[in-house]
């Protein structure tokens, strides 16, 4: 019998860890019910979420950003690579790769670490908010070069953005792609000079990289407020890193893998009627890698409910896998070390507060982080 995992069942809210490894241990494939939509299949073992995300046999869906109520002239925008398949998004992902490699980087690190020390100079009480928040908007404000006068508007647009839907939403959006369209011509930055000068990219695309950027570069404060807490909670992983600073690294992979946000992938729809371990799915049907699952699972990762910063974590799907691999993740890495590392050294006597998480299905959050200093 397939497991059944009710998205409003409060458990999963608590601890969505446990109830994905439960269904894991019952059976490779779990069906998700809750209102509003049909059944959501969603592989639970390491090795059939990764076949997944590389298996033809399922595409991605339409946008839903497609159906906003934006200006016409927003449209031809709002289609990113996260939609795209085949030729189509490995032509785009080929021009663009050069300029997100972890070389470059690290090469940026100098351009975010001071961007932390502002914000950790006003010792934020509630560092989601005043820290892990702004953050990324901050950094990715620096990346296509936002002048400084404008960057309280757009960190306005990232948090409409972050809200998913509604008017703010749908009125960012043109905030967003009419000052995008602004910074590609001329180029505003270093980073954008060097896609603009790309052979095949084309401005519009340029534009739609930095719309791109806005809707997926702020999942960074997700896991930098969910690895304060970690950290926190975890005294000798955090002495660890205090006495071995060369292990930030790999520990940030450790940590995505242990507390990462994103507790699913992107759905895929089944392209054909097929069976998937004994289950028909039929053409149409949604199905998603369960990574709340698969980076907790017992046959990659020895002892994988235990947090261990010196653990070689690199097999996790914290970034997902295969053609859509995160693209950003390397940046992705080196602006969460950034920020971890400068707020314990500047704050090694950091202590929790009253943590609160938010009660959503599909991503682990915290809706506060209070610390006193």
């Amino acid at each position: 019998m397939v497991p059944e995992i009710d998205l409003t069942d409060p458990a999963v809210h608590r601890d969505p860890f446990a109830v994905y490894n439960a269904a894991r241990e019952q059976g490779p494939v779990a069906k998700l019910v809750g209102p509003g939509f049909g059944p959501l299949w969603v592989l639970t073992r390491h090795a059939d979420a990764r076949e997944l995300l590389t298996d033809p046999r399922f595409a991605l869906g339409p946008g839903s950003y497609q159906r906003l109520d934006v200006p016409a002239h927003c449209r031809p925008y709002l289609r990113t690579m996260q939609e795209m398949e085949g030729a189509e998004h490995q032509r785009l992902r080929r021009l663009l790769a050069p300029a997100f490699t972890a070389r470059r980087a690290a090469e940026f690190r100098s351009r975010i670490e001071p961007i932390v020390e502002r914000l950790l100079d006003n010792q934020p009480e509630d560092l989601l908010t005043g820290f892990a928040q702004p953050l990324p908007m901050e950094v990715i404000c620096e990346l296509v070069g936002v002048p400084e006068a404008d960057r309280p508007r757009w960190h306005e647009y990232g948090q409409n953005v972050v809200g998913g839907s509604g008017a703010g939403f749908s009125a960012a959006v043109p905030g967003i792609i009419d000052g995008a369209r602004g910074l590609t011509s001329p180029p505003a930055s270093e980073f954008l000079e060097l896609l603009a000068g790309t052979e095949g990219l084309a401005e519009a695309e340029l534009v739609t990289l930095v719309w791109q950027l806005v809707l997926a570069g702020q999942t960074p404060a997700n896991f930098i407020a969910n690895a304060v807490a970690a950290l926190l909670t975890h005294p000798d992983e955090l002495a660890v890193l205090t006495a071995e600073p060369e292990v930030w690294p790999g520990a940030i992979d450790e940590l995505m893998r242990w507390c990462g946000p994103q507790l699913l992938t992107i759905p895929r729809q089944a392209t054909e009627d097929l069976d998937l371990h004994g289950i028909a799915i039929r053409a149409g049907e949604p199905v998603s890698a369960a990574i709340a699952a698969a980076n907790r699972d017992p046959r990659v990762f020895a002892d994988p409910e235990r947090l261990d910063v010196r653990r070689a974590a690199s097999g996790h799907l914290g970034f997902a896998h295969g053609p859509h691999f995160c693209l950003g993740a390397a940046l992705a890495r080196v602006e969460s070390e950034v920020a971890l590392r400068g707020l314990l050294r500047r704050f090694p006597s950091l202590r929790l507060g009253d943590v609160r998480r938010a009660p959503d299905p599909g991503t682990w959050r915290l809706a506060a982080l209070p610390v006193s200093f």
